[in-house]
């Protein structure tokens, strides 16, 4: 339903600010019947679509959120800074004193599919987490090859790599290179796309358009569960298929979990090319990193110059780990705080310290937690049936070594996002001129 037309829009003052057009274009650009039969092709003896829209109903928005290109850039700036120091010895020697014993191991390989997540303030982009095994972007590919363009402004504007096609080559192309890191002498010729009980993940689909990804480039792929993988005579095997990659989807980002210790013994003795690895998530992804990059006496010893510092201390949220020593303060500035646990992901165990009681606030005061400033999203308006309903945004830069691949949004409401909220989920991002 369109309430209002981009054309429309554009003959008014100040239409091309995506503030503006986040709040008054209504158009779906989600096309159904594309979407099928994208799906269908990828997958034709699975009802990929049935499980998405019928068993995920929420996991993609009908519409697309517009950010300027400026601010993009900006994002992309933030991003590569915190790579120039997160590349420091200095600044790994600090992280890894966090970091379980397998995080110790250099791997060659760089790590597939991080995630740098950022809500929109008034004062510019923040970083809020960065992730390790950032999942969505193969169901975003996807989504963009979905939607048809509301208007001459929408067309072709995907920001990152703009052609499906392109972003599609570019995943494969990343593996390739994770493989060949590691290994000069053959070809890649197996991945397992490991997590636990795969088939009752919520991300399964995104494990099946991986998988036929691979396969049409020639690479044998399966989704298993680790406890169906073998370590034995120097090689990981899935029955009588020896594995060459594992595409590591586990949330035991230490590998320290008894049942995965097979597979921890096979990178460690670099049998297999294991990405993201434990070091990947330790140097990225433990939240105990933020607060060393927005620390600035931290960055001063670091020898971080003055323009990277500022950045930096602009560009995140301002993040500190949480100490029972500082157990008044916290309680007295929470309303301004968002609690979020270390080594988390999903959002899972994290609080806006507005809806903080004492009994969670003591229990968080024992575990590793940080407290990072309260950044509070743009929102995006939709009209869902015949109501208004505003969303919280936020940004997903999906990087490899530096380059960001891909930029997707994710529309929901309440804490955190969720998939589901009705009218919510990945939602296509549109790059419009600033001004």
């Amino acid at each position: 339903m369109q309430s209002k037309s981009m054309e429309d829009l554009h003959d008014q003052q100040d239409a091309g600010k995506p503030e503006r057009l986040n709040k008054e274009c209504y158009c779906v650009s989600l096309d159904r019947s594309a979407m099928r039969a994208e799906l269908s092709e990828q997958a034709r003896e699975l009802d990929l679509y049935k499980m998405i829209t019928e068993e995920r109903p929420h996991l993609f928005a009908e519409s697309a959120v517009f950010v300027t290109e400026s601010c993009l850039y900006k994002q992309h700036q933030i991003i590569t800074a915190i790579e120039d120091v997160i590349a420091l010895p200095a600044f790994q020697e600090r992280a890894l004193r966090f970091a379980p014993s397998a995080a110790h191991f250099i791997p060659k390989a760089s790590g597939v599919f991080l995630g740098f997540d950022f809500h929109l303030s008034p004062e510019g982009p923040k970083l809020i987490e960065i992730n390790s095994n950032a999942g969505g972007a193969m169901l975003n590919v996807m989504l963009a090859k979905a939607q048809f363009s509301c208007c001459e402004l929408a067309a072709g504007k995907q920001p990152g790599i703009t052609s499906s096609c392109k972003a599609e080559q570019a995943f494969v192309n990343m593996f390739l290179q994770e493989w060949r890191a590691e290994n000069t002498q053959r070809s890649l010729k197996s991945i397992a796309i490991v997590d636990t009980q795969p088939q009752t993940q919520f991300m399964l689909p995104e494990f099946i358009l991986f998988q036929k990804l691979f396969e049409r480039n020639g690479i044998t792929a399966v989704i298993a569960d680790p406890s169906e993988l073998d370590y034995r005579e120097g090689r990981v095997w899935y029955g009588l298929l020896q594995i060459d990659l594992v595409y590591n989807r586990l949330t035991d980002f230490g590998l320290t979990q008894p049942e995965h210790h097979q597979l921890r013994d096979a990178y460690l003795n670099s049998t297999v090319v294991l990405t993201p690895h434990p070091r990947n998530h330790a140097l990225y992804a433990d939240k105990r990193n933020l607060a060393l990059l927005t620390d600035e006496t931290t960055l001063l010893e670091l020898g971080i110059d003055e323009p990277t510092r500022a950045l930096l201390l602009q560009g995140i949220a301002q993040t500190r780990q949480v100490k029972a020593d500082d157990a008044d303060w916290l309680w007295k500035n929470r309303k301004q705080l968002f609690f979020k646990p270390a080594r988390g992901y999903g959002s899972k165990a994290a609080y806006r310290g507005d809806k903080l009681t004492h009994r969670v606030f003591d229990e968080i005061l024992q575990h590793d937690y940080v407290a990072q400033k309260l950044v509070q999203p743009s929102e995006r308006q939709l009209e869902i049936g015949n109501e208004k309903l505003d969303f919280k945004v936020d940004l997903r830069n999906y990087v490899y070594q530096r380059q960001v691949q891909w930029v997707c949004a994710r529309l929901y409401q309440g804490q955190t996002t969720n998939f589901r909220t009705p009218g919510g989920g990945f939602a296509q991002v549109v790059s419009v001129p600033d001004g």
